[in-house]
């Protein structure tokens, strides 16, 4: 890696690109981790629904549980179930129910996405490398790796929430990626991923940010399910999730990973141009 001294803005091209897991890269739709949420509430009698489940996707689990904890629906089905509020110790037996859920299943949801394999070999033709990160802890991860990896798709390297002090939307897994990847400066990687903390961790970590509409979890749909909608009725959803992403600060919106091939370029001439993603 040459060293980049920052006395001028950088120039050169993308170096690297970060993408998230589950509705990203693999599980179209991130449907194994919203069906696990839903099954470990239920463990203990307390009805969620798939939204509350999907709300806090992204952050890491034992996180996403504290935050489903404090909604107001899902706090009164416990009160009403268990006489009192969820309080830290439920949220460590959710989470210990969780990982065990998670390890057991996961390995089913670890299909790449159409056209990832694809792109991820054209960004290696370019000289990109491909780095991941993810709401997943590391026991997790050491199912969906090597199932993944079956099956055509391994990033250049891989990093979970259990290894950086927290999770999204702080930059430490950004960061802890640039390292493994000998990626300077920041401007020179991308964050690609498909919830809001995906955008809200690339941008606090000073990379270009993309977000993912059609393949991830704001739609929430195996790919079956999106060629089922209305047309009108997908565009519908599709123009609010880029809404969304846009208001959180997203850089570019795209339907899927497979789109990424020009907005490489675009940011490319920006380098050139002096640009960074900075606002």
């Amino acid at each position: 890696m040459k060293p980049f001294i920052r006395k001028t803005a950088y120039t050169g091209p993308l170096q690297s690109v970060v993408l998230d897991w589950a509705g990203t890269a693999v599980d179209h739709g991130c449907t194994g981790p919203a069906a696990v949420f839903v099954n470990v509430f239920a463990q203990v009698n307390v009805a969620v629904s798939t939204g509350d489940a999907r709300r806090f996707m992204g952050l890491a689990k034992k996180e996403h549980i504290r935050q489903m904890c404090g909604l107001q629906d899902v706090a009164a089905a416990w009160k009403k179930q268990h006489g009192r509020l969820p309080d830290e110790a439920d949220v460590d037996d959710l989470y210990q129910r969780t990982a065990a859920m998670m390890v057991e299943t996961i390995g089913r949801y670890s299909d790449p996405i159409d056209g990832v394999t694809d792109t991820v070999a054209e960004l290696r033709s370019m000289g990109i490398r491909i780095g991941s990160s993810t709401g997943y802890v590391r026991e997790m991860m050491d199912v969906l790796v090597p199932a993944a990896k079956s099956k055509g798709y391994h990033p250049d390297a891989i990093v979970c929430s259990s290894d950086v002090p927290a999770g999204r939307p702080f930059p430490w897994m950004c960061y802890r990626n640039a390292i493994q990847l000998g990626t300077y400066p920041m401007e020179a990687m991308v964050k690609i991923g498909d919830t809001i903390a995906d955008i809200e961790e690339g941008l606090n970590a000073g990379m270009w940010t993309v977000g993912i509409t059609r393949t991830g979890n704001e739609l929430g749909m195996t790919a079956a399910e999106v060629s089922g909608l209305d047309p009108a009725d997908l565009d519908t959803r599709l123009h609010r999730i880029d809404a969304r992403f846009r208001q959180a600060g997203a850089h570019y919106t795209l339907e899927t990973l497979a789109d990424i091939m020009p907005v490489i370029h675009e940011i490319n001439q920006k380098l050139q141009a002096g640009e960074n993603p900075l606002r």
